[in-house]
């Protein structure tokens, strides 16, 4: 099985279509799949339900997306460095399903393993719970989160072998490898591309039989969220 595309757009091909699930891994501007969520942009899918643990900034990342309003619904937990994530959401132009990070994290790792349901203390009490199912067990209130498992998953990693085998590196390791399990097809971006067998297995996060697809990236543009800098001594 040849898993290896020659750019995002044609690993992307024959998967989309409209009012599908799209999980997006990173942890704010590290490790997201940038080339593919911008070959997702110019391929005029749209009514996307997208899970990530939030949405770029403006005009990076998912947000190049939210500014061609292709994104019906985000599955998130932060939200606060895109400015047009909240005046879509303010103006009733963007749903939002507002998810406390661990239980995003869980949400997906579970989908991933095949649960389809947990209970977890956290949001017990606030309008995380409104609408949830809330019991009791050994005297404590759990709420009830639902497992996701989404139509495709993309991912960034920092090497990648043919056969699919993923290592990331530090903050990237932050919902890349729970969400390449847990979707239909996973495409993966991989900036250093070797051949099977080159990957110590130990070192290996995601084995290759989750992932149906690869790009290799190179050079990708590492780029700073917030810049903060000390000043100069006199």
């Amino acid at each position: 099985m040849r898993k290896v595309y020659a750019s995002a757009t044609e690993a992307l091909a024959g998967l989309l279509r409209d009012d599908m699930m799209i999980m997006s891994g990173g942890f704010g501007l590290c490790g997201i799949p940038e080339a593919l969520n911008d070959a997702l942009r110019d391929s005029g899918v749209k009514g996307l339900t997208v899970v990530s643990n939030n949405a770029g900034v403006d005009g990076i990342g998912l947000g190049r997306l939210l500014e061609t309003r292709q994104i019906r619904k985000m599955i998130s937990s932060y939200v606060g460095e895109n400015k047009l994530f909240a005046q879509q959401f303010l103006a009733g132009e963007l749903e939002l399903e507002f998810t406390p990070q661990g239980t995003l994290a869980e949400r997906i790792r579970a989908g991933g393993a095949g649960i389809p349901a947990f209970f977890t203390k956290t949001g017990v009490g606030t309008l995380v719970a409104e609408g949830k199912d809330v019991r009791e067990f050994d005297g404590e209130k759990y709420v009830m989160e639902r497992g996701l498992f989404a139509d495709v998953a993309l991912v960034h990693a920092w090497k990648g072998d043919t056969e699919g085998n993923l290592v990331y590196r530090k903050t990237a390791r932050n919902f890349n490898p729970m969400m390449a399990t847990a979707a239909k097809v996973t495409i993966a971006e991989v900036e250093h591309l070797v051949e099977a067998g080159e990957i110590d297995p130990d070192h290996i996060h995601t084995p290759g039989i989750y992932v149906q697809r690869i790009v290799h990236l190179k050079d990708p543009v590492k780029r700073i969220e917030q810049r903060t800098v000390r000043k100069r001594a006199a």
